[in-house]
């Protein structure tokens, strides 16, 4: 019981702390490419700490095709993170947040190619009620996002969406390992992608770099990528799969309601009807119907 209990308290912490990444990202200066790739070596560095002093084993005997694979969604987790923290830069967190939700959408939509499933009626409904939500989340139906000039963010945010669906499918492909290898990997990858550009590149920071964007970067990447990934996954093992699957929307609930409180930032009925559905949506199409 006790163990049950913890576990629902992992996820529950999990999710709610992920759903704060959009606020931190607006107390720091640096540009998103860095701040990606910072998080990545943090998070793979700080889940490999948990599992040494909990003398945990972090190689499962993962083979060289799905290493190859959680290397690729590696890659593509990184070029995601990069769109969705310039997402932030261009719009609120909780559009930003709202159009990374479409992910779950996205993957219904490409099943029957990725993994030969059929779309059942629920599935297109829920599908589709989703697409309509997006349309009202982003201002396009009162001809705000132009106006305002969200529909920049709202690309990067659907984009992000589009290459975390990207992420998903793959993984789904990868049958070997475990799962703090597989993160470890990930976050590796996701980073070490990033290098050459930002090598390229120079962009670093995006204005003078201050103590308080200094310690965000650092509760990011520990916090948020490392201790929060562990609890994630910690728990995944603990709970039945729809109770996962409804505790995962804490997630962008919790980022509506934080940036709202803490940011200010204002939505229209339109918008909320729109999150009610996009959320609504994907909560549905995930639990299962009892026979």
């Amino acid at each position: 019981m006790n163990e049950t209990r913890n576990a629902y308290l992992m996820l529950t912490g999990a999710m709610l702390t992920f759903g704060t990444i959009g606020i931190f990202r607006r107390y720091i200066t640096m540009s998103s490419a860095a701040l990606a790739c910072t998080r990545g070596f943090l998070g793979a560095l700080v889940i490999i700490i948990i599992l040494k002093a909990g003398r945990k084993k972090l190689r499962e005997g993962l083979n060289g095709r799905d290493f190859a694979l959680i290397v690729l969604s590696g890659i593509v987790m990184g070029a995601n993170w990069l769109l969705l923290f310039e997402a932030y830069n261009y719009t609120t967190v909780a559009m930003a947040t709202l159009c990374y939700y479409m992910e779950p959408t996205i993957v219904i939509l490409l099943s029957p190619l990725m993994f030969s499933e059929r779309l059942t009626v629920k599935k297109l409904t829920c599908a589709a009620v989703s697409i309509a939500g997006m349309v009202l989340v982003s201002g396009v139906a009162e001809g705000t996002a132009v106006q305002t000039g969200s529909l920049k963010g709202v690309l990067f945010g659907l984009g992000a969406a589009c290459l975390y669906a990207t992420v998903v499918i793959i993984n789904k492909k990868v049958k070997t390992g475990g799962v703090y290898e597989r993160t470890v990997i990930q976050l590796l990858s996701a980073a070490l992608m990033l290098v050459p550009y930002l090598m390229i590149s120079g962009n670093y920071n995006n204005g003078e770099t201050t103590v308080i964007s200094v310690i965000m970067i650092l509760i990011l990447g520990i916090v948020h990528t490392g201790i929060a990934y562990v609890m994630y996954f910690a728990s995944l093992n603990r709970l039945p799969a729809q109770s996962v699957a409804i505790l995962s929307y804490l997630d962008p609930v919790s980022a509506l309601i934080l940036s709202a409180l803490i940011l200010h930032e204002h939505m229209t009925a339109y918008g909320l009807a729109g999150a009610v559905m996009i959320i609504g949506a994907a909560l549905v199409s995930e639990m299962k119907t009892r026979n």
